[in-house]
This record gives C-alpha cells, sequence and structure tokens, in this order.
C-alpha cells in the first residue's frame, strides 16, 4: 500500500487518542493506522520503512543502522464487534540505532457481541541498537461487551543491544492472553515493565519466558497490576540463566472488593554465575495510606483511585 494522509473517522480518532497520544492530524515520524483488519493509512521516512507482509496480515518494519531519535507508530484499532483481527508484525532494528516504538490497541464496541486483537510481534534487535516499545491496551463501549486482546511478543537481543518494554492495560478489555518470549545475547539488556488493571468479570493471564545466552547479559521484569470487581489475574514468569547473567522478576499487586491474584514467579540457573532473583507481593491497600489522604479532603473512594493512579505509573 502506498503512503497516505489519514482519513479517520470520529471513533477510531478517539481510540488513537488513548492509545498513542494522535493530536488529530499526522503523527510525527513512520507509521501504520491499522483499522479492523486492514490499513487506514502508512508513511515511511527515509530510515524507516514499513512494508506489508507477503505471507501473511501484518508488516515488516526496517530501522536503518544508525538511526537515532526517530519514532514509529503502529497502532491497531477495532471500532465495532464481531471484528476478529490477527496480525503478525516484524521490526528489524538495525545496529547502533536508538529508536521508541510505539504500539497499542483499542477497541470500541456497542453490543454483547465479541471482538479481538490479536497482535503478535517479533524483534529482532541489532548489535549495540536501543529501541524503547510502548503498547497500550484499552477498551470502550457498552459494559455488556466482549473485548479480547491477545498480545504475543518475542524477541531477539543481539550482543551489547537494550529493549525497554512498556506495556499498560488499564480498563475495558474483558479477556486478555499476553504472552512474552525474549532471548537476551552477551552483554545486551532487557528490561519490561507491565502495568494491569481489571474490573467486573475481567480475566488477564500474563506468561513471561525469558533466556539468557550471553555472558553478562541481564534482565528486570516488574509487574504491577489491580485487581477490583471479580476479575481474576494470572501472572507468570521464568527467567532462564544460561550464562554469567543477572535477572529479577517482580510482581506487585493490590487486590480489591473481591479481585484475585495468582503469581507463579519461576527462576532457572544453568550456570553457576547466574544470579537470579524474583520477588512477589499481593495485598490491599493499607489503611494508614486511606486515612492519610483523607485527612488532605478526599473521601475514600477518591483517596483510592489516588493510590491506585500512583502505584500503576
Amino acid at each position: 500500500m502506498a503512503d497516505n494522509k489519514p482519513q479517520i473517522d470520529e471513533q477510531t480518532n478517539a481510540l488513537l487518542k488513548e492509545i498513542s497520544d494522535w493530536n488529530g492530524e499526522e503523527f510525527k515520524g513512520a507509521y501504520n493506522i491499522r483499522v479492523n483488519c486492514s490499513s487506514a493509512a502508512r508513511k515511511s521516512t527515509e530510515n524507516i520503512k514499513i512494508e506489508s507482509k507477503t505471507d501473511n496480515p501484518g508488516l515488516e518494519v526496517h530501522i536503518k543502522p544508525g538511526t537515532k531519535g526517530e519514532q514509529v507508530f503502529i497502532p491497531a484499532c477495532v471500532t465495532h464487534a464481531k471484528v476478529d483481527d490477527l496480525v503478525y508484525n516484524d521490526f528489524f532494528i538495525g545496529e547502533d540505532s536508538d529508536v521508541i516504538i510505539i504500539a497499542g490497541c483499542g477497541i470500541h464496541t456497542e453490543t454483547g457481541e465479541p471482538a479481538r486483537h490479536n497482535g503478535i510481534h517479533r524483534f529482532f534487535v541489532g548489535k549495540n541498537a536501543k529501541a524503547l516499545y510502548v503498547e497500550k491496551h484499552v477498551g470502550t463501549g457498552a459494559k455488556n461487551s466482549q473485548r479480547s486482546i491477545d498480545p504475543v511478543t518475542e524477541a531477539f537481543l543481539e550482543e551489547g543491544s537494550y529493549l525497554e518494554m512498556d506495556t499498560s492495560q488499564l480498563g475495558g478489555v474483558d479477556s486478555t492472553k499476553r504472552k512474552t518470549k525474549v532471548t537476551v545475547g552477551k552483554e545486551a539488556t532487557l528490561i519490561i515493565k507491565e502495568h494491569l488493571l481489571t474490573d467486573g468479570n475481567d480475566v488477564v493471564e500474563t506468561d513471561f519466558y525469558v533466556e539468557m545466552n550471553g555472558d553478562d547479559s541481564s534482565v528486570n521484569l516488574i509487574s504491577r497490576s489491580v485487581a477490583k470487581g471479580n476479575s481474576k489475574q494470572t501472572y507468570r514468569s521464568n527467567i532462564v540463566g544460561n550464562a554469567r547473567c543477572t535477572g529479577h522478576s517482580e510482581c506487585d499487586a493490590i487486590l480489591a472488593d473481591h479481585g484475585i491474584v495468582s503469581a507463579s514467579p519461576e527462576l532457572t540457573a544453568a550456570n553457576e554465575d547466574a544470579s537470579l532473583i524474583h520477588e512477589a507481593a499481593i495485598g490491599k491497600i493499607a489503611g494508614e495510606q486511606i486515612l492519610k489522604l483523607r485527612t488532605l479532603g478526599l473521601t475514600e473512594e477518591e483517596a483510592e483511585q489516588k493510590i491506585i493512579e500512583g502505584f500503576l505509573k
């Protein structure tokens, strides 16, 4: 598909603002806007080329070696029910580059019928390259709708590379299965920050698997979540140290109402110089925190909301 200026309807416009800081005109950088299973607009730059895949629905994003200070946007929107969107996106991040990739998915439905987006992303991070990947998921519309987002992420980090993934899902998505698998090479660094908020009967499953295959590699997995209503969250992680490396996994969750959280962090050391740590903490909001904020004039509900907002940042 040739590059073209976006022609965005009102509902898509609202979702884009939620998930990718859309200004209503055009992204500054390379972009592809996906709406209801097809590309609505696309633009490449001199250093970032976006092309359609030939074997599956989705994109190949090629970032030239040495590219610095540029951004690429790949938001996906579903604006009505009975859509089951599946997309495969591959990112080839050239050596010595330093870029930001802003993704995300928004689903809006007004009926009780299902809608789903399944994004399968692969990242090939070149030697000494650095990338920040920002992903936001949100659902809007009628409460009785069935909105599902099931992201699958696989990444390969070459020597000296750095990948930071900042992912969030802060409401409106009824069902999510989040699977991430990463292979970390020599002197490479992986940081993943996950932020989740569930309510009602929402269900979320998170599954991280990281293999550290290069000496002096490092990984830091951080998951912060709040389970409200009757929602249920399941967190699983496994860091495998096959070389001299450092790994850390942290899962912190707050329960409210009748929410349920299950955390299963796992470590596998296959090298005597692998240093691996995991932490997990689940509990309710401390009463003294609520009391302190109420002395400042907030109601109990307002105080709880402020604490949750701060926790999920």
